[in-house]
Formats: C-alpha cells, sequence, structure tokens
C-alpha cells in the first residue's frame, strides 16, 4: 500500500514531523537545495531573459534519485518545506526534479512545527506560489550576475579568492565609512563639575552637576585651569534647591523577536554570532527530543520580520502570567504588535515558544547550554511582551548656586521604580556602553537650603563614533531594509571569511584588503555600494511578489547599467598591490623577515627578500599550546575534502597528535592532562572525566 509522501530539507524536521503525521505518510529530507545555478560557470543566459540554467549537484544526485522514486510510489506528493521565499523556491525545485508536478502534488506551509498547526496546513494545502519563485529566482540571479561579473575583476586587479556581492558589498562600505570617520575624529578636551551637597550636616549626601550658567546656555569647561577656576568661585557660592519635577513614566515592553532582533539581542546578552544565533534556533525550530514527548518543535519559524503573534498564543502567555505572577501583572488589554518593520512580508508571525507552558527551567535537562539559552531568550521576551508596563517615579532637581553676581544651575535626578511589570522577568539590552547615571537623594522641595560639602572636577575626552557589532551592524542594515532575513548572517560571515573585515574585542574594523576591494568598487561600480539604491533594489524585487511584476524586468534594469561599468573598469583599473603582511619569523636562510603571501591554494609564508631569497614554507597558525606528545606547537589545520578545523602537531608527519576541539593551554585542574574548550567557557580533559569551568591561568 502507497504512503503520501512528505519532502522536507532536514532529517530532524522529518522526526518531529513523523511523529505528528502518523504511519500513513513517508517523510523525506532534502537537505537542503536539490537544483542550484552551476559552480564555476556564469549559469545565467543574459541574452534570452536572463534564464537561469539549473543543474543537480553531483552530491545530490543519488539523493534526487531517491526522492524521485520515493515520489513516483506515493499517491500524493506534500512539500512541507520552510515558510518563505527559499523555502517556496526549495518547493518548486523539488516539484519540477521528482517530476511530481505531473501528479497530486500539495504545498503545505506551517509556522511551527506542533500538531495544530501540522494538521491544520495539511487539511489546507496549496499550489506553488509563482511570484514567491519568482522573487527568490530574481535575488538569485542578481545575485550570480553581480559575484561572477564583479569577482573576475578583483581576481585580475587585485588577488585570486576575492569576491563582490549585492548586500556583502554595502556591508563592507558601511563599516570602512565608519572607519574612516574614526580616523578623521579630532578628540576634544572638556571638564565636568559635581558639587556634593546635604540638607545640613550629618544628613544623607547627595551630587548634583554643573549645567550652565544661568543667561548663558553653553557651558564651556575646556581645562583644568578653567575648572579650578568655576571650583573657586563655586566655593563661595550658596545653594539652594529651585525647583523639584517629578513626573510618573510608563516603560513598554518591547515586541516579541523578529530574525534581526533575535541575533542583536543574542550578540548583546549572550555573545552569540548571528550565525550561531541562526544554527540554534533552527535546531529549536525543527525539533528537540524531550524525553517521553519525543521530538518537539519548540519555537516558531525563526526567518520572519513579522511582529504580530497568534491570539491563541496571546491567551495562553496572559494565563500563563496571571497565574505565575498574579493579576497585577496582567494589563487590562492584550498588547498587539502589528507594526512590522520595512517590508515585512516573509512569515506570519515573531519568533516565540510554540507552548508558553513549557518554561525553560522544565524542559533545560534535555538541552544544550547554547540551546537553553537562546530558547529562555525567546521565551522570556514572548512572555514579557505580554506582561504590565513597569512604573517609574522620576524625579529631576534643579539646584542654583548664587555667588557674587552669577548665578549657576546644578541638575540631579534620580529613577525609582514603583512597580516592576514586565522588568520582573526581562528587561531588553542596549547598544550604548555607557548607561546615564541615577542619584538617590532626600526629600526636597523648592526653597530648601543646602550645605555644599565638596566639589569634584573630573576630565573627560570627546569620543568617535564607535565601530559597528553584529548587533548594529544588523540593526543599520534592517532599518534601512536592506538584505532579507535569512541573508543577515551569511553577510557577516562572507565579509569575515574573505578577509575584508576583522573582529576586535566584538567590533568590525575594516582590513587593508578590504580598503582596497572597498575603493575599487566604490570608484567604478558606485550602484553596487549605494546603501540607498540597494534599498530601492529591494524593494522592486519585492514588488514581484506584491504587484505580480515580471523578474526578468527587474534583473534587466539593473545588469544595463553594471554592463557598462564592468567594461570601464576592466580598461581602466589599476592593478593594485598589497603591502607584505610581515610576520615574527625570520627567514632561515637570510634572517629577514617571513611575508604572509597568497596563491593558489591558500596563504603560504615567503621571504620577504624576494626576488634575492626564493625560501618559502607552509603558513601555520599557532595557537599557544604545546604538542602533548612531543615537544612541538600544536597548530590550526583544515581539512581538505570537508573543509573542517582541527588541530595538529607543527613535527608532523613525525608527530601525527590531532584533535578536533580546540586545545588550551592550561592544564587540568583534577590530574594536569591536556584540557580542551568543550563548550562555551566549558573545559574538558582528554584524560579523565573533568568537565568543567575552563581554569584561570
Amino acid at each position: 500500500m502507497s504512503k503520501n509522501l512528505v519532502i522536507v530539507e532536514s532529517p530532524a524536521k522529518a522526526r518531529t514531523l513523523e511523529k505528528i503525521l502518523g504511519k500513513s505518510y513517508s517523510l523525506k529530507a532534502s537537505l537542503g537545495h536539490v537544483r542550484d545555478l552551476p559552480r564555476g560557470q556564469l549559469g545565467v543566459d543574459v541574452e534570452n531573459g536572463f534564464t537561469p540554467r539549473y543543474v543537480v549537484p553531483r552530491v545530490k544526485n543519488k539523493l534526487v534519485k531517491e526522492l524521485k522514486k520515493a515520489a513516483q510510489a506515493a499517491t500524493i506528493v506534500y512539500l512541507a518545506t520552510d515558510p518563505d521565499r527559499e523555502g517556496e523556491a526549495i518547493a518548486w525545485h523539488l516539484a519540477e526534479v521528482t517530476e511530481s508536478v505531473q501528479k497530486s502534488c500539495h504545498r503545505v506551509v506551517f509556522h511551527e512545527i506542533t500538531k495544530e498547526a501540522v494538521k491544520n496546513a495539511f487539511k489546507h494545502p496549496r499550489t506553488i506560489d509563482m511570484q514567491l519563485v519568482n522573487a527568490q529566482q530574481a535575488r538569485r540571479v542578481l545575485d550570480r550576475l553581480v559575484g561572477y561579473k564583479i569577482s573576475p575583476l578583483l581576481w585580475q586587479k587585485v588577488r585570486r579568492g576575492l569576491s563582490a556581492g549585492r548586500v556583502q558589498s554595502v556591508a563592507l562600505k558601511i563599516i570602512v565609512d565608519r572607519e574612516q570617520e574614526i580616523e578623521r575624529f579630532v578628540q576634544a578636551e572638556y571638564w565636568t563639575i559635581e558639587a556634593e551637597l546635604a540638607k545640613k550636616t550629618g544628613d544623607v549626601a547627595f551630587r548634583a552637576r554643573l549645567i550652565n550658567l544661568v543667561g548663558d546656555s553653553r557651558l564651556d569647561i575646556p581645562n583644568r585651569i578653567k575648572a579650578d577656576q568655576f571650583k573657586k568661585k563655586l566655593k563661595k557660592a550658596s545653594y539652594h534647591v529651585l525647583k523639584v519635577n517629578t513626573k510618573k513614566v510608563t516603560r513598554q515592553p518591547a515586541p516579541p523577536f523578529i530574525t534581526s532582533t533575535l541575533q542583536q539581542e543574542a550578540w548583546r546578552k549572550l555573545h552569540f554570532t548571528a550565525k550561531q544565533t541562526m544554527a540554534v534556533a533552527q535546531q529549536l525550530y525543527e525539533g528537540l527530543p524531550l524525553g517521553s514527548e519525543g521530538n518537539v518543535g519548540l519555537i516558531t519559524y525563526m526567518r520572519t520580520d513579522s511582529t504580530r503573534v497568534a491570539h491563541s498564543a496571546i491567551t495562553d502567555t496572559r494565563n500563563f502570567i496571571n497565574r505565575k505572577y498574579g493579576p497585577k501583572f496582567v494589563p487590562l488589554h492584550p498588547r498587539s504588535f502589528t507594526k512590522s518593520v520595512k517590508r515585512a512580508q516573509e512569515a506570519h508571525e515573531a519568533i516565540r515558544p510554540t507552548r508558553v507552558h513549557r518554561e525553560p527551567s522544565l524542559i533545560k535537562k534535555y538541552l544544550t547550554v547554547s540551546q537553553f539559552r537562546l530558547y529562555d531568550l525567546i521565551w522570556k521576551r514572548l512572555v514579557a511582551s505580554q506582561m504590565a508596563v513597569a512604573l517609574f517615579d522620576n524625579t529631576t532637581v534643579d539646584i542654583e548656586a548664587r555667588c557674587s553676581n552669577s548665578v549657576y544651575l546644578f541638575r540631579t535626578s534620580s529613577s525609582v521604580n514603583k512597580f516592576p511589570g514586565f522588568i520582573i522577568l526581562y528587561s531588553e539590552s542596549k547598544d550604548e556602553t555607557e548607561e546615564e547615571k541615577k542619584m538617590t537623594f532626600p526629600p526636597l522641595k523648592s526653597g530648601n537650603n543646602l550645605k555644599l560639602l565638596d566639589l569634584f572636577s573630573e576630565q573627560h575626552f570627546t569620543q568617535p563614533p564607535p565601530r559597528f557589532t553584529e548587533a548594529t551592524l544588523i540593526k543599520l542594515l534592517e532599518q534601512w531594509g536592506i538584505g532579507r532575513p535569512s541573508t543577515y548572517a551569511p553577510i557577516i560571515s562572507t565579509i569575515q571569511g574573505r578577509e575584508y573585515v576583522t573582529k576586535m574585542k566584538g567590533s568590525f574594523q575594516p582590513t587593508e584588503l578590504g580598503r582596497v576591494v572597498n575603493d575599487l568598487l566604490g570608484q567604478f561600480f558606485t550602484d553596487i555600494v549605494d546603501i540607498k539604491f540597494t534599498a530601492t533594489l529591494e524593494d522592486e524585487l519585492d514588488e514581484i511578489v506584491s504587484q505580480n511584476r515580471g523578474w526578468a524586468n527587474v534583473v534587466q534594469d539593473f545588469y544595463t547599467p553594471l554592463e557598462k561599468d564592468l567594461e570601464k573598469a576592466f580598461q581602466s583599473a589599476k592593478k593594485v598591490k598589497l603591502p607584505d603582511e610581515l610576520t615574527d619569523e625570520l627567514c632561515p636562510k637570510c634572517d629577514k623577515p617571513m611575508a604572509i603571501k597568497i596563491g593558489r591554494f591558500g596563504k603560504f609564508l615567503a621571504c620577504s627578500g624576494y626576488p634575492e631569497c626564493k625560501h618559502t614554507k607552509s603558513f601555520q597558525i599557532k595557537i599557544g599550546v604545546k604538542c602533548p606528545q612531543c615537544d612541538g606547537e600544536l597548530i590550526k589545520r583544515m581539512s581538505a575534502k570537508k573543509k573542517r578545523v582541527f588541530y595538529g602537531c607543527s613535527n608532523y608527519p613525525d608527530c601525527q597528535f590531532s584533535i578536533n576541539l580546540k586545545p588550551l593551554p592550561q592544564p587540568c585542574p583534577k590530574c594536569g592532562g591536556f584540557l580542551t574548550l568543550f563548550m562555551r567557557r566549558m573545559a574538558k580533559c582528554t584524560k579523565c572525566e573533568f568537565k568543567g569551568k575552563i581554569p584561570s591561568s
């Protein structure tokens, strides 16, 4: 008896659906895309409407044959790929390669892998939405045209192995522009003065800051001399309270997560990269084994730019808050977040737990550390979004200091939480490193005389604009509407992987190579690196879906000026010689520094005295850990076939020690054995059973 065939992307998702759908369905995983543009060639017929030529990669041939055979044997084929453009395109490619379009083929869409959502989706299947598919095809073709047309220019004019991208080039320019702002910034000195005051000797003391000289809106204290002059006058002044202003202020909770805000907050609170966040979120969405429950989908679909939450989920959340925290913490009316970011249309719900009653603490034992921390973050954000507002009394006190013919204004403020509301559970982090200082002071009222206890002056310097972190870069791309929820993480990975930027203390800095590539693109391809142009192009790509616009026309409008720019660039651009990156290692033949070079097979070391000295050697990334089997150094290596990082001895092949986990320099605190990085901030001994926090050096 033939079964209904359901095709999804991943085995984990298949296992979770198998439990829900039962034995009358056969589940198969496509392992992502089964068809794509060919590698090593353009694969787009520019002369005939930009028709793409799709091929099945060699590694997918066997899988596609198995899927085709299963589809032919099935009564009905259900394509249950992800609920976005990429998922719609995968469904279309699956229908094409399995030839299931010729028989009963259905598209099913759900945003959470729960029994109710899945059963409902299978009751209401639809056909493949070709406008969504065409929107994805347009993006794929545009990205291929940019990559395969501009990259050869970079190989010829800069060095081999470089790439340009429609969105990555904009992200690079944003980082380079910020670095240039920082370099142009001229630091200026300024001073602040604070008075320590009390109602009378022995009372609670508090501080107030000098704001201005009454009648002069701008207070300029550029140096210590000026600060000392002010202090000298202020020591003789009489102080009294001018006015006290108290406002009742409410603080609203943040909306539930969308892709970009999840990536931003996971970076701020957990120090997860965007790539790591999406990988863990994928695991939570596709389903994880929870003991006797089996595989369970824990969150809704994680690639979304909508803040809407289903009515049933809001009701469940409000009931949970009432039971857990009491009726005071439940607002009178359900809070809705219908406003989405620019061009939001991919999915229909925010990222939330599939069951709010599945508290993080209850399932912690089934999750890895990373899975638990991210689920905890998502769960708290959703619950907090439906909790009562936090109430504060914000008080500002203005103080006059009268001295001779001058009147100086001091100010202090405090914020007192009167009702915690949602912040009892969760509060959103900020990108700013400095929080405003809030004072506490005794009850004060207008006319109170104050006693000066002391004066304090402090030197400051104006600060340049901060470098971008993953959180702030994603935030800016989102504000401009550049890229999609699925692209933020790959963009950041690409510009780092190409060595266009490095991350220093969590912030991006452009490399010399990144600056050179940005300058070349900016000189000849102004549209490609223009943030406004790229944002407008995103609008046009979305119009393919919303206005049923022909995708080839959008591509043609983009490609015509690009072709002219390419011709000019190949003719006019000069070859750029990158400066050698010298190392501390000396050439054994002539004692000159060894330099890092790039060849056909990657990095290698060559003598900086070339051509007089032609000594070369392999490039080794030392990690500062001695080999446990000999006196060699452990170095970071990459496997040839699977491109996975491992760590091996520098004395190879004489010493063949290697390990996949990152070695740590500290010895095991229990047995003195060899330690490796087991999880984030966790160590594991290779000799004994020790697992714990990384010991201090």
